[in-house]
């Protein structure tokens, strides 16, 4: 018998992306089963940060006594890193090599999608000499896991997310002010309606309710103040309304470098940074300047939550989903498989392959939120919004006119295109001219 036969086989555990409640959970499930299974198990700090210059020093041993109760805790033991080493030849060769220098025979990634791109990329150049499992982690639950589950950490953000919109809108009702709440999510609006929802706020809107359409700055701000005025007409001057941050992808980023109270910084190529641009205040200044241009005076304060959710302490659901999770991630890898997200389907731990959940481009699908299902079609039922009801008689519009210190007509105007589905005045009009331009040409 070789050497290597006799070898205790290692473990490695790293961590990518940015944090979500519940890593230490997985941290925590898969050090205790691989141990009791009989690896050594060893924790790489800061994800791919070291290993892709070919550094293997960066890691610690993990014992039980080490996790046991770590799964109490917010934020993640080992760190985390956004290095993608699936971005260049040489940083993948560099971390292969690395992972042979520690004797990596199994190692657990835990992360989004661009780690997952990474777990495969290392799973298909080493062809089974180190076997490779990961956990799917996001607050902004938009990986398209079986039978719609959600991935770790979301719950804990919507959780605590809730807690600042409840405490927000007495503050809202208490001082007689609108709220503009920004919530993470990238392209998904999940978090954004999980939150407003749950919390009953004045509104939410997400990139999705626009479908496939770019969607105006204008129309965005549209939606606030007609709500603001609708509210008004019910008898308050208070409310709180919910804003994805993918909205922001669904505008046309020159029609915002175009807007007279939109500042926007572009790159050394002369491109719009999407990411500096602050939806909340921009919306804000441009409702209020509206509003104000017609004699009404609104308080609107707009706030960004996001990074307080990353690290919150886990809430009971997502300390026991990680522990599921971790377990599975072993024991699929000891029972010698390789290149698959472990997730959970219908209460039963199962193995996603990576070619199946990873698209002709690298990377995975994003799951977003599907505005045609009842749990959708519940949550714009308890907004305050303009609905085709309020323009029914033209007795209510005239109110609603009157309100907004607007003459009837250009209250309808300006408004009512806000009913259709998707409420997408500008796009419509732009295809209806290019449809007459071709049909003269």
């Amino acid at each position: 018998m070789s050497q290597d036969h006799y070898r205790k086989k290692t473990l490695a555990i790293l961590v990518g992306g940015g944090p979500a409640p519940g890593i230490n959970g997985v941290i925590r499930s898969v050090t205790i089963e691989a141990i009791n299974s009989g690896l050594n198990v060893i924790g790489i700090y800061d994800g791919f940060e070291y290993l892709s210059k070919g550094d293997s020093s960066h890691v610690t041993e993990l014992r039980i006594d080490d996790v046991s109760r770590i799964h109490f805790d917010g934020g993640s033991i080992l760190h985390t890193s956004r290095i993608n080493p699936a971005k260049s030849k040489e940083m993948l060769d560099a971390t292969i090599k690395a992972l042979t220098q520690l004797s990596v025979d199994y190692l657990v990634t835990i992360g989004g999608d661009d780690t997952a791109t990474s777990a495969l990329r290392i799973d298909t150049l080493t062809k089974g000499q180190i076997q490779v499992a990961h956990v799917p982690k996001t607050i902004d639950n938009d990986l398209p896991l079986p039978g719609n589950m959600p991935t770790f950490g979301y719950q804990t953000a919507r959780d605590f997310g809730f807690h600042i919109v409840q405490s927000l809108m007495v503050d809202a009702a208490t001082t007689n002010r609108w709220y503009y709440v920004v919530t993470m999510g990238r392209k998904a609006g999940h978090l954004a309606l999980g939150i407003g929802k749950a919390a009953g706020a004045t509104l939410t809107i997400i990139g999705e309710e626009f479908r496939d359409k770019t969607v105006s700055f204008e129309t965005i701000c549209d939606i606030l103040e007609a709500s603001i005025i609708k509210r008004m007409s019910q008898g308050s001057t208070y409310g709180v309304a919910i804003l994805a941050e993918g909205i922001i992808t669904r505008i046309d980023p020159e029609e915002l470098a175009n807007h007279p109270y939109v500042n926007l910084e572009k790159d050394l190529h002369g491109n719009i940074r999407l990411s500096e641009i602050d939806l909340g205040r921009i919306t804000k200044d441009e409702v209020r300047r509206r509003l104000r241009e017609r004699g009404i005076n609104a308080t609107i304060v707009n706030k960004d939550i996001g990074y307080e959710l990353r690290c919150a302490s886990p809430i009971p659901y997502d300390c026991e989903y990680t522990q599921d999770l971790g377990y599975a991630a072993v024991r699929y890898l000891l029972e010698g498989h390789t290149g698959a997200i472990v997730t959970v389907d219908k209460g039963q731990l199962m193995p996603v392959k990576f070619e199946d959940i990873i698209g002709k481009d690298g990377k995975i699908a994003t799951r977003e939120v599907d505005v045609d299902s009842d749990g959708y079609h519940v949550a714009r039922k308890y907004m305050i919004r303009l609905e085709k009801n309020d323009f029914d008689e033209k007795k209510n519009v005239a109110r609603l006119a009157l309100i907004g210190n607007m003459g009837t007509e250009e209250f309808e105007n300006k408004f009512k295109y806000l009913i259709n589905d998707p409420p997408v005045k500008e796009a419509k009009l732009k295809e209806s001219s290019k449809a007459k331009s071709e049909k003269k040409s």
